[in-house]
C-alpha cells in the first residue's frame, strides 16, 4: 500500500513538472559559484552579503551579478507606563537585481522584505547585544529571501 502511494505521489509531482533545485540542471546548480554578489556599504550589508555567499557559494567567474539596495529601521513595539520602550521590531527590505555579467542585461529583480524582534529590557549591553542578534537574524532571513526566489526563477 505504501509502494503504490509513493508511486501515485512521484507520478503527480512529475506530472505538475516538479524539477528539483539542486537536482541535475535545476536553478541551484546553475547558480551555484556563478553569482557576483555587489561589495556591502555598512554592517548590515556585510552581514548579508556573507550569508549570500555561504548560501550560494563565492564565483570566481560569476555568470551573474547581484545588486541589492538594502534597507534596515526600527520600531518601538512595546512601551511600558513609564514610557521605556521595551520591545522593537527590525524591519528590512532588500530590492535586489540579477544580471548577466556579461551583458548586463536585467534577468530578475524583486523585492523581498521580513522584520525580527528584540526586547530591550536589562542593561545596555544586553540590549546592544539583543539589538546585533536581530540584525544577524534579520540578514539571515532576507538572504534566504533573496536565494529561494532566484533559485525558483527560470534563468
Amino acid at each position: 500500500m505504501r509502494l503504490l502511494a509513493a508511486l501515485a505521489f512521484a507520478l503527480t509531482v512529475a506530472a505538475c513538472g516538479f524539477e528539483p533545485v539542486y537536482g541535475p540542471g535545476g536553478t541551484g546548480t546553475k547558480l551555484q559559484n556563478q553569482v557576483q554578489v555587489d561589495p556591502p556599504r555598512d554592517r548590515e550589508g556585510f552581514l548579508l552579503v556573507r550569508q549570500l555567499e555561504e548560501r550560494l557559494g563565492r564565483a570566481a567567474n560569476p555568470a551573474y551579478k547581484l545588486a541589492i539596495d538594502l534597507s534596515v529601521g526600527e520600531e518601538a513595539r512595546a512601551i511600558d507606563p513609564d514610557g521605556d520602550i521595551r520591545r522593537y521590531h527590525m524591519i528590512g527590505s532588500a530590492a535586489f537585481a540579477l544580471s548577466d555579467a556579461t551583458t548586463g542585461e536585467v534577468i530578475l529583480s524583486d523585492l523581498v522584505d521580513n522584520f525580527v524582534g528584540y526586547s530591550a529590557t536589562g542593561t545596555t549591553v544586553a540590549t546592544l547585544s539583543a539589538q546585533r542578534d536581530a540584525t544577524e537574524r534579520l540578514m539571515t532571513i532576507l538572504a534566504d529571501e533573496i536565494v529561494l526566489q532566484l533559485q525558483t526563477s527560470d534563468l
